[in-house]
């Protein structure tokens, strides 16, 4: 028998040879080498939107499920719809008191707060889609942008283009500018200015509601999207007249995300929010695309009752005369305005020229 001293010195020995045999294995392929937190970053997000909606539900749904597959789980969000908030219009009001980490919305629905947060999201007579996209990513957008936000304690990135926009459903024809006279019209952003300023009464109305509106003559016309989410809502059963845009050629969306929450997550996981974020705008927009061309080709064929009205000429010049008007009047109050407003007077100048040449003149010419 050996005695305890033995014993002991024996196990020593045996502890030894093992630390210094695990020491030499390699890594186990199945193991992390990257240590993973005890407990993930849960981000809490605020949209807009009703639960499950269409497109503009599903970007939010997918950048939370492409987040957690990038970060390899480490950093979740989580959603709120506006069913459960209670606050469609209020989301940047919680993002921006910390109730909220993220928000999905529209820029324009803020100028109650803020002018400045109008021109972010879709201005009448200006940039298309595309060209927007490129004044936001290479053109100084989202810095002006940051700028305007920074004061609300926020950030905000494009969170979707629906690309152009119809210009609204109406019970009644429009023939001239009278009609315009005290025409009832959910329209938000600068757009509603421009209505307002040729005697319209435009008002915004949340999503779910809108329906509900147009049926009870709350309203006389609407402008929502276009077809990709226009034929769900059932606008043609009340207002057979469907006109063509002027007044959103490129709708972004938003993220808006709580600068402290920001500060607050490794470099590497903001890398992750804002590529992710950037990934789901980008397939917004083909979704978008993709559902409107679908959606039409069912419009023209079930409803053929429907009447796509483009407004006349008289209408439009009076439309960009009062657009004009407010630029400027809006510029001169401004500061910060008139430096976003020069901005994308200056893209559009340069980026219209080659959209004439390209996109524009590929169009014109196609043979009958």
């Amino acid at each position: 028998m050996y005695g305890n001293r033995s014993v002991a010195l024996i196990a020593a020995m045996l502890l030894l040879l093992l630390a210094a045999c695990s020491e030499q294995s390699p890594t186990p392929p199945n193991v992390a080498a990257t240590p993973q937190p005890a407990k993930p970053i849960v981000l809490k997000l605020a949209e807009t939107w009703g639960p499950n909606y269409p497109i503009f539900g599903d970007a939010t749904q997918k950048l939370a499920a492409l987040v957690e597959q990038m970060s390899a789980g480490r950093l979740r969000i989580t959603i709120d719809s506006a069913n459960k908030h209670k606050a469609p219009f209020g989301v940047l009001d919680m993002v921006k008191a910390g109730q909220y980490d993220i928000g999905h919305s529209a820029s324009y629905y803020w100028k109650g707060k803020d002018p400045n947060t109008l021109y972010f999201t879709s201005m009448p007579f200006s940039l298309t889609a595309p060209e927007q996209l490129a004044w936001f990513y290479y053109g100084g957008g989202i810095d002006l942008m940051q700028k305007v936000y920074a004061k609300h304690g926020v950030l905000s990135f494009p969170g979707g283009n629906t690309g152009n926009q119809m210009g609204g459903w109406f019970r009644k024809e429009i023939n001239s500018v009278e009609d315009l006279q005290g025409l009832k019209m959910r329209i938000p952003g600068f757009a509603g200015e421009v209505l307002a300023k040729l005697g319209a009464k435009p008002t915004n109305i949340a999503p779910g509601e809108l329906y509900t509106a147009l049926e009870r003559n709350t309203i006389d016309a609407l402008e929502w999207v276009g077809p990709s989410l226009d034929l769900r809502m059932g606008f043609h059963k009340i207002a057979p007249y469907y006109y063509t845009g002027w007044h959103e050629p490129g709708t972004e969306l938003q993220f808006i995300v709580n600068q402290k929450t920001w500060d607050g997550l490794p470099d590497d996981l903001r890398t992750i929010l804002r590529t992710a974020m950037q990934a789901v705008a980008f397939d917004m927009y083909a979704r978008a695309f993709h559902d409107s061309a679908e959606n039409w080709a069912a419009m023209k064929r079930e409803y053929p009752d429907i009447q796509v009205k483009t407004f006349p000429n008289e209408v439009l010049v009076a439309l960009k005369r009062a657009n004009d008007e407010l630029l400027a009047e809006f510029a001169a109050a401004d500061p910060v305005a008139k430096e976003i407003i020069d901005s994308l007077a200056s893209y559009q100048a340069k980026a219209r020229g080659w959209t004439a040449i390209s996109d524009q003149a590929y169009l014109n010419s196609m043979p009958d």
